[in-house]
Protein backbone atom coordinates (compact mmCIF):
# COMPACT_ATOMS: atom_id res chain seq x y z
CA UNK A 1 0.00 0.00 0.00
CA UNK A 2 0.94 2.98 -0.95
CA UNK A 3 0.61 6.44 0.47
CA UNK A 4 1.17 10.36 0.18
CA UNK A 5 3.26 10.67 3.30
CA UNK A 6 5.80 8.77 1.27
CA UNK A 7 6.35 6.19 -1.52
CA UNK A 8 8.20 3.04 0.30
CA UNK A 9 11.46 1.78 -2.29
CA UNK A 10 12.59 -1.64 -2.81
CA UNK A 11 8.62 -3.16 -1.52
CA UNK A 12 9.01 -5.95 -3.15
CA UNK A 13 13.07 -6.88 -2.20
CA UNK A 14 11.86 -6.07 1.67
CA UNK A 15 8.98 -8.75 1.49
CA UNK A 16 11.08 -11.18 -0.19
CA UNK A 17 13.83 -11.25 2.57
CA UNK A 18 11.20 -10.78 4.83
CA UNK A 19 9.23 -13.88 3.66
CA UNK A 20 6.18 -12.85 5.70
CA UNK A 21 4.19 -15.80 7.32
CA UNK A 22 0.84 -15.37 8.63
CA UNK A 23 0.15 -14.38 12.57
CA UNK A 24 3.99 -14.06 13.17
CA UNK A 25 5.06 -10.68 14.68
CA UNK A 26 7.14 -8.27 12.82
CA UNK A 27 8.40 -4.96 13.79
CA UNK A 28 9.10 -1.67 11.32
CA UNK A 29 11.28 0.20 13.21
CA UNK A 30 10.31 3.49 10.64
CA UNK A 31 6.79 3.15 9.65
CA UNK A 32 7.16 6.97 7.95
CA UNK A 33 3.09 6.80 5.53
CA UNK A 34 3.09 2.91 6.45
CA UNK A 35 4.13 1.53 3.05
CA UNK A 36 6.28 -1.09 4.15
CA UNK A 37 4.16 -2.31 7.41
CA UNK A 38 1.04 -2.35 5.39
CA UNK A 39 2.28 -4.80 2.95
CA UNK A 40 3.16 -6.80 6.00
CA UNK A 41 0.01 -6.50 7.54
CA UNK A 42 -1.41 -7.34 4.15
CA UNK A 43 0.13 -10.75 4.14
CA UNK A 44 -1.46 -11.49 7.55
CA UNK A 45 2.03 -10.19 9.14
CA UNK A 46 1.28 -9.36 12.93
CA UNK A 47 2.96 -5.03 13.18
CA UNK A 48 4.78 -3.13 15.49
CA UNK A 49 4.83 0.70 13.78
CA UNK A 50 7.48 3.08 15.46
CA UNK A 51 8.40 6.38 14.42
CA UNK A 52 9.80 8.98 16.11
CA UNK A 53 7.46 11.73 13.76
CA UNK A 54 4.37 12.38 15.58
CA UNK A 55 3.00 13.63 11.97
CA UNK A 56 3.72 9.67 10.55
CA UNK A 57 2.05 8.08 13.06
CA UNK A 58 -0.59 10.40 12.97
CA UNK A 59 -0.43 10.07 8.81
CA UNK A 60 -1.21 5.80 9.82
CA UNK A 61 -3.69 6.69 12.22
CA UNK A 62 -5.90 8.38 9.58
CA UNK A 63 -5.30 5.36 7.07
CA UNK A 64 -6.71 3.02 9.53
CA UNK A 65 -9.69 4.86 10.30
CA UNK A 66 -10.43 5.42 6.97
CA UNK A 67 -10.31 1.59 6.82
CA UNK A 68 -12.99 1.40 9.86
CA UNK A 69 -10.33 -0.13 11.76
CA UNK A 70 -11.08 1.05 15.28
CA UNK A 71 -8.23 1.57 17.92
CA UNK A 72 -8.37 -1.36 20.88
CA UNK A 73 -6.62 1.06 23.15
CA UNK A 74 -3.23 3.91 24.00
CA UNK A 75 -1.05 4.26 26.64
CA UNK A 76 1.94 6.82 27.57
CA UNK A 77 5.23 5.59 28.88
CA UNK A 78 6.28 8.60 30.65
CA UNK A 79 9.62 6.87 31.38
CA UNK A 80 10.28 6.52 27.89
CA UNK A 81 8.07 9.22 26.36
CA UNK A 82 6.24 6.95 23.84
CA UNK A 83 2.87 6.68 23.64
CA UNK A 84 1.14 3.39 21.86
CA UNK A 85 -1.87 2.68 20.18
CA UNK A 86 -3.48 -0.82 19.42
CA UNK A 87 -5.22 -1.68 16.42
CA UNK A 88 -6.46 -5.29 15.26
CA UNK A 89 -2.87 -6.39 13.48
CA UNK A 90 -0.81 -3.06 14.17
CA UNK A 91 0.44 -1.36 17.11
CA UNK A 92 1.17 2.35 16.78
CA UNK A 93 4.41 3.55 18.98
CA UNK A 94 5.39 7.09 18.48
CA UNK A 95 8.82 6.76 20.04
CA UNK A 96 12.87 6.43 18.97
CA UNK A 97 14.41 3.07 17.40
CA UNK A 98 17.51 3.31 19.83
CA UNK A 99 14.73 2.27 22.20
CA UNK A 100 13.72 -0.46 20.75
CA UNK A 101 14.76 -2.84 23.17
CA UNK A 102 12.52 -1.34 25.94
CA UNK A 103 9.47 -0.28 23.78
CA UNK A 104 8.83 -3.76 23.08
CA UNK A 105 9.13 -5.10 26.31
CA UNK A 106 6.34 -6.69 28.03
CA UNK A 107 4.84 -6.63 24.24
CA UNK A 108 4.15 -9.79 22.09
CA UNK A 109 7.39 -8.42 19.87
CA UNK A 110 9.97 -9.76 22.33
CA UNK A 111 10.60 -12.06 19.57
CA UNK A 112 9.89 -11.33 15.97
CA UNK A 113 10.15 -12.72 12.67
CA UNK A 114 11.58 -9.50 10.95
CA UNK A 115 12.68 -6.14 11.83
CA UNK A 116 12.62 -3.09 9.17
CA UNK A 117 14.78 -0.27 8.90
CA UNK A 118 13.81 2.39 6.24
CA UNK A 119 16.44 5.13 7.36
CA UNK A 120 16.42 8.81 5.65
CA UNK A 121 13.94 11.68 5.47
CA UNK A 122 10.53 11.13 4.25
CA UNK A 123 8.96 12.70 1.09
CA UNK A 124 6.21 14.03 3.66
CA UNK A 125 9.16 15.66 5.79
CA UNK A 126 10.57 17.02 2.52
CA UNK A 127 7.39 18.44 1.12
CA UNK A 128 6.49 19.89 4.38
CA UNK A 129 8.13 23.64 4.39
CA UNK A 130 8.04 23.80 7.84
CA UNK A 131 10.25 21.28 8.52
CA UNK A 132 13.25 22.69 7.22
CA UNK A 133 14.26 19.66 5.72
CA UNK A 134 14.24 20.93 1.90
CA UNK A 135 16.09 23.54 0.54
CA UNK A 136 13.78 23.83 -2.71
CA UNK A 137 11.67 25.49 -0.11
CA UNK A 138 11.72 28.72 2.16
CA UNK A 139 11.25 27.73 5.58
CA UNK A 140 13.19 27.83 9.07
CA UNK A 141 16.06 25.71 9.45
CA UNK A 142 14.42 23.48 11.76
CA UNK A 143 15.19 19.64 10.60
CA UNK A 144 14.27 17.60 14.25
CA UNK A 145 12.58 14.57 13.37
CA UNK A 146 10.62 14.40 17.03
CA UNK A 147 9.01 17.80 17.25
CA UNK A 148 10.14 17.06 20.92
CA UNK A 149 13.94 17.86 20.46
CA UNK A 150 15.00 21.15 21.63
CA UNK A 151 17.71 22.10 19.12
CA UNK A 152 17.04 23.02 15.69
CA UNK A 153 19.52 22.91 12.45
CA UNK A 154 19.37 27.24 13.29
CA UNK A 155 20.93 26.28 16.81
CA UNK A 156 24.36 24.92 15.67
CA UNK A 157 24.51 26.76 12.67
CA UNK A 158 24.59 30.00 14.60
CA UNK A 159 26.00 28.76 17.49
CA UNK A 160 28.74 26.45 16.97
CA UNK A 161 32.39 27.74 16.34
CA UNK A 162 34.20 27.84 12.82
CA UNK A 163 36.06 24.86 14.20
CA UNK A 164 32.94 23.04 15.21
CA UNK A 165 31.24 23.86 12.39
CA UNK A 166 34.30 22.21 10.27
CA UNK A 167 34.17 19.11 12.13
CA UNK A 168 30.08 18.67 11.65
CA UNK A 169 30.02 19.34 7.54
CA UNK A 170 33.42 17.03 7.25
CA UNK A 171 32.21 14.19 9.53
CA UNK A 172 28.76 13.91 8.73
CA UNK A 173 28.62 16.00 5.06
CA UNK A 174 32.23 14.53 3.74
CA UNK A 175 32.26 18.26 2.25
CA UNK A 176 35.32 18.79 0.93
CA UNK A 177 34.08 22.54 0.56
CA UNK A 178 34.06 22.25 4.68
CA UNK A 179 36.58 24.80 5.63
CA UNK A 180 35.49 27.89 3.28
CA UNK A 181 31.46 27.33 4.30
CA UNK A 182 32.15 27.19 7.80
CA UNK A 183 33.80 30.55 7.79
CA UNK A 184 31.31 31.88 4.93
CA UNK A 185 29.13 30.94 7.72
CA UNK A 186 30.73 32.72 10.65
CA UNK A 187 31.21 35.55 8.86
CA UNK A 188 27.56 35.85 7.18
CA UNK A 189 25.92 35.02 10.89
CA UNK A 190 28.28 37.99 12.63
CA UNK A 191 26.11 40.31 10.28
CA UNK A 192 22.82 39.04 10.80
CA UNK A 193 21.50 35.18 11.81
CA UNK A 194 21.34 32.10 9.53
CA UNK A 195 17.75 31.34 9.98
CA UNK A 196 16.11 29.80 6.89
CA UNK A 197 16.73 27.45 3.91
CA UNK A 198 17.27 29.64 1.50
CA UNK A 199 19.53 31.37 3.45
CA UNK A 200 21.74 28.70 4.02
CA UNK A 201 21.34 27.69 0.30
CA UNK A 202 22.17 30.35 -1.47
CA UNK A 203 25.32 30.97 0.78
CA UNK A 204 26.57 27.75 0.18
CA UNK A 205 26.19 28.19 -3.57
CA UNK A 206 28.07 31.39 -3.34
CA UNK A 207 30.96 29.81 -1.55
CA UNK A 208 31.49 26.37 -3.40
CA UNK A 209 29.49 26.97 -6.72
CA UNK A 210 27.50 24.76 -8.62
CA UNK A 211 28.81 20.59 -8.85
CA UNK A 212 26.54 19.04 -11.71
CA UNK A 213 23.01 18.46 -11.15
CA UNK A 214 23.55 18.23 -7.35
CA UNK A 215 23.14 21.32 -5.28
CA UNK A 216 26.72 22.82 -3.07
CA UNK A 217 24.02 22.96 0.09
CA UNK A 218 22.89 18.94 0.03
CA UNK A 219 26.01 18.05 2.54
CA UNK A 220 25.28 20.53 4.44
CA UNK A 221 21.71 20.01 5.07
CA UNK A 222 22.64 16.30 5.39
CA UNK A 223 25.38 16.96 7.96
CA UNK A 224 22.72 19.57 10.00
CA UNK A 225 20.10 16.97 9.91
CA UNK A 226 22.86 13.88 11.16
CA UNK A 227 23.50 16.17 14.10
CA UNK A 228 20.15 17.23 15.06
CA UNK A 229 18.92 13.93 15.21
CA UNK A 230 22.30 12.26 16.39
CA UNK A 231 20.87 9.70 13.59
CA UNK A 232 24.00 7.53 13.52
CA UNK A 233 24.28 7.02 17.26
CA UNK A 234 20.66 5.97 17.09
CA UNK A 235 21.38 3.94 14.28
CA UNK A 236 23.83 1.67 15.81
CA UNK A 237 21.96 1.35 19.18
CA UNK A 238 18.74 0.42 17.20
CA UNK A 239 20.47 -2.00 14.93
CA UNK A 240 22.68 -3.67 18.45
CA UNK A 241 19.51 -4.38 20.71
CA UNK A 242 17.40 -5.53 17.12
CA UNK A 243 19.36 -8.46 16.90
CA UNK A 244 18.84 -9.62 19.86
CA UNK A 245 14.96 -9.40 19.03
CA UNK A 246 14.79 -11.77 16.42
CA UNK A 247 13.85 -15.65 16.50
CA UNK A 248 16.39 -18.48 14.79
CA UNK A 249 16.43 -17.54 11.00
CA UNK A 250 14.69 -13.88 11.93
CA UNK A 251 15.77 -10.92 9.53
CA UNK A 252 17.12 -7.79 9.99
CA UNK A 253 16.64 -5.36 6.78
CA UNK A 254 18.25 -2.19 6.56
CA UNK A 255 17.78 0.32 3.84
CA UNK A 256 20.10 3.32 3.57
CA UNK A 257 20.40 6.55 1.58
CA UNK A 258 24.01 7.65 2.15
CA UNK A 259 27.52 6.07 2.18
CA UNK A 260 27.41 7.16 6.45
CA UNK A 261 24.45 4.92 7.53
CA UNK A 262 25.07 2.09 4.81
CA UNK A 263 28.68 1.99 5.99
CA UNK A 264 27.69 1.45 9.64
CA UNK A 265 25.03 -1.42 8.80
CA UNK A 266 27.89 -3.09 6.67
CA UNK A 267 30.19 -2.89 9.39
CA UNK A 268 27.25 -3.74 12.22
CA UNK A 269 26.20 -7.18 10.60
CA UNK A 270 30.03 -8.02 9.45
CA UNK A 271 30.57 -7.94 13.42
CA UNK A 272 27.18 -9.61 14.50
CA UNK A 273 28.30 -12.50 11.62
CA UNK A 274 31.81 -12.63 13.35
CA UNK A 275 30.38 -12.93 17.17
CA UNK A 276 28.84 -16.15 15.58
CA UNK A 277 25.02 -14.64 15.38
CA UNK A 278 23.99 -15.15 11.98
CA UNK A 279 24.92 -14.20 8.70
CA UNK A 280 25.00 -11.54 6.51
CA UNK A 281 22.80 -12.43 2.90
CA UNK A 282 23.74 -9.85 0.96
CA UNK A 283 27.29 -9.51 0.31
CA UNK A 284 26.58 -6.49 -1.24
CA UNK A 285 23.67 -4.03 -0.73
CA UNK A 286 20.71 -4.52 -2.91
CA UNK A 287 19.49 -1.58 -5.44
CA UNK A 288 16.66 -0.29 -6.84
CA UNK A 289 15.89 -1.13 -10.14
CA UNK A 290 16.28 0.87 -13.09
CA UNK A 291 12.47 1.41 -13.08
CA UNK A 292 11.71 2.04 -9.49
CA UNK A 293 14.56 4.97 -9.67
CA UNK A 294 12.07 5.56 -13.16
CA UNK A 295 9.06 5.86 -11.32
CA UNK A 296 10.78 7.54 -8.14
CA UNK A 297 13.58 9.62 -8.22
CA UNK A 298 14.13 9.02 -4.43
CA UNK A 299 14.92 5.79 -4.75
CA UNK A 300 17.97 6.64 -6.68
CA UNK A 301 20.13 6.26 -4.21
CA UNK A 302 18.69 3.68 -1.61
CA UNK A 303 20.67 0.64 -0.29
CA UNK A 304 19.25 -2.64 0.93
CA UNK A 305 21.01 -5.09 3.48
CA UNK A 306 20.19 -8.08 5.64
CA UNK A 307 20.78 -10.15 8.41
CA UNK A 308 19.79 -13.51 9.75
CA UNK A 309 19.77 -14.19 12.77
CA UNK A 310 21.30 -17.89 13.85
Amino acid sequence: MNSTFHTPVLVQEVLLFLAVQKDKTYIDATIGGGGHGFEILKRDGIVLGIDVDEEAIDYVKKILRDKDIKILGEKYDSSLNISLSQYPGITLVRGNFKDIARIVQGTEFERVEGILFDLGVSSMQLDTSKRGFSFQKEAPLDMRMDQRLHVKAMDLLNGLTKKELYELFTKFGEERFAHAISGGIVSTRGIKKITTTKELAMLVEKIAGRRHDIHPVTKVFQALRIAVNDELHNLELGLTDSVELLNKNGKLVVISFHSLEDRIVKRTFLRFEKEGRGTVITKKPVRPSQKEVFLNRRARSALLRVFAKA
